[in-house]
């Protein structure tokens, strides 16, 4: 039976629950664009079963913050995904932060190692600095969830250069989610 992924592409194209922006660029588009390259990835491989939070650009779920969470969490417990990755691009006031990271519930997870293996998938894939998994306990889609969930910061959409690679290559930061899959699952 094909391992259920549920891939969230963080935020939506417009309030409710926009995402960041940064360098000419909408953390919205950027997720949405790497999450359909990753379930393309994820669904031409018999092994697995991919399905998206917004199936269109500018599909917009719930009509608050909190529906917007709730509505991506719903679709993955209704659905009985295995796994739950939540794509985002980070932001910050120091131009200068570049790489990937990772938050999970806890570390003593099957989220913990997932994080791990697309963080080293991304460093490969995008030339990236793996920043690490962190622990965040409070973040709604890695607490409520009834699966594994794993919310992976691509790249810092403030940093010129993150936020270039992530508009322009993005199937490098879909590979390099799939291959942590792979390896996670020690298929590559």
């Amino acid at each position: 039976m094909a391992i259920k992924i549920f891939i969230d592409q963080g935020h939506n194209p417009q309030n409710p629950n926009a995402g960041a922006e940064g360098n000419g660029v909408r953390e919205q588009d950027i997720t949405y664009e790497i999450g359909v390259r990753l379930a393309a990835l994820l669904n031409a491989n018999s092994n697995f079963d991919a399905e998206l939070s917004r199936n269109s650009p500018t599909e917009i779920l719930g009509t608050t913050n909190a529906t917007s969470l709730q509505t991506r969490v719903y679709a993955a417990n209704s659905w009985g995904a295995d796994f739950f990755i939540s794509l985002h691009c980070n932001s910050s006031e120091i131009k200068e932060a570049s790489g990937s990271e990772a938050y999970v519930f806890r570390s003593d997870s099957p989220a913990y190692d997932m994080g791990l293996r697309i963080l080293e998938g991304l460093n490969y894939s995008t030339g990236l600095e793996n920043r690490g998994v962190f622990v965040r306990p409070t973040l709604y889609v890695l607490r409520t969830t009834d699966m594994p969930a794993v919310l992976v910061e691509m790249g810092y959409i403030s940093n010129p250069r993150d936020a270039y690679l992530m508009t322009y290559d993005p199937e490098s930061f879909a590979r390099g989610i799939y291959n942590g899959i792979l390896l996670y699952y020690g298929m590559l």
